[in-house]
């Protein structure tokens, strides 16, 4: 492989779509037999993350509160990959839409080996102008939600058979990123709960990890971040890689967490974001400007 070959991004498609081709880079049946749990599966990079799953071997249950959404997708990724999907409708805040999702997997596919905790909640909004309401709601989705799925997960069938969990999780809590106070206290929170259930659950044989994603292109959060933005101001100059990632780079992540060429790895946060969060600057003003300009709702 050339040295620009190695930090070349693999194809992706911006839109909630499988892959027009793919090639395999790790073993194609690295994941056969196994069946994953993934929330927030129905679109975005818990999407891709599904699709790379299942053109491994892996049988999917994607989870999410759109049942419309997560039907639609399950229809492209058994199309694109011939594997099982099981589309299921929870609120990840609501412990007994969880129960019942969970039930519903198990009489399905009688085994949940990989558990993906993929649903969040993001926008840019200045702490000042930030409701008491909103930041309890990023709360409850990224971090109760987090521990309500991984408990129940836990519960259901990971202590009797052992798992892995992957919390995907965020970079914004590391220099205190603008306009992000919301999302990165729960991220962080659930980088410390990562560490915390590795410890306990270790006996368990269960292996707990965070993935925290950079910019990534083709996502919601990409368009409701100010990823447009940083890409007319050529701000992604300022990453080491200079560009953004792409879906299938953050799924290709969470594939090594999830297969067994990690089987000593756990209690840690895999960072993919090509060095962003160690170069690119917290523009305070700028980021006020997107925010103030609407552009989290309409790029």
């Amino acid at each position: 492989m050339s040295q620009a070959g190695a930090c070349q991004p693999p194809p992706d498609v911006d839109t909630d779509d499988c892959l027009r081709e793919y090639r395999h880079l790790f073993s194609p049946d690295i994941l056969a037999g196994k069946a994953a749990f993934i929330t927030g599966g129905g679109s975005g990079i818990g999407f891709r993350i599904a699709e790379i799953f299942m053109r491994h071997g892996c049988q999917t249950i994607i989870a999410s509160r759109s049942l419309q959404r997560v039907l639609e997708a399950s229809k492209k990724l058994v199309a694109a990959t011939g594997q099982r999907c099981l589309p299921l409708s929870l609120d990840v805040r609501q412990p007994q839409t969880i129960v019942a999702a969970v039930d519903e997997a198990l009489k399905e596919f009688e085994r949940i080996d990989i558990l993906v905790n993929g649903a969040a909640g993001n926008f840019l909004c200045p702490a000042s102008a930030l409701s008491f309401n909103a930041f309890k709601t990023v709360m409850d989705i990224d971090t109760v939600g987090t521990f309500n799925t991984s408990k129940v997960l836990f519960e259901k069938c990971f202590r009797d058979h052992g798992g892995v969990i992957v919390n995907i999780t965020a970079t914004l809590s590391y220099r205190g990123q603008a306009l992000q106070v919301h999302a990165g206290a729960a991220k962080a929170a659930v980088d410390a709960m990562t560490r915390h259930l590795a410890v306990e659950w270790g006996p368990d044989n269960i292996r707990v990890n965070s993935l925290a994603p950079g910019p990534i292109t083709g996502t919601e959060g990409y368009r409701r971040l100010g990823g447009k933005f940083a890409e007319k101001a050529s701000r992604f100059e300022m990453i080491p890689l200079h560009r953004a990632g792409n879906k299938t780079e953050i799924a290709h992540s969470v594939l090594y967490l999830a297969s067994p060429l990690s089987s000593y790895v756990t209690g840690t946060t895999l960072v993919v974001d090509g060095g962003s969060w160690l170069t690119s600057a917290n523009d305070f003003p700028a980021l006020l400007d997107v925010w103030a300009a609407g552009a989290t709702m309409n790029q």
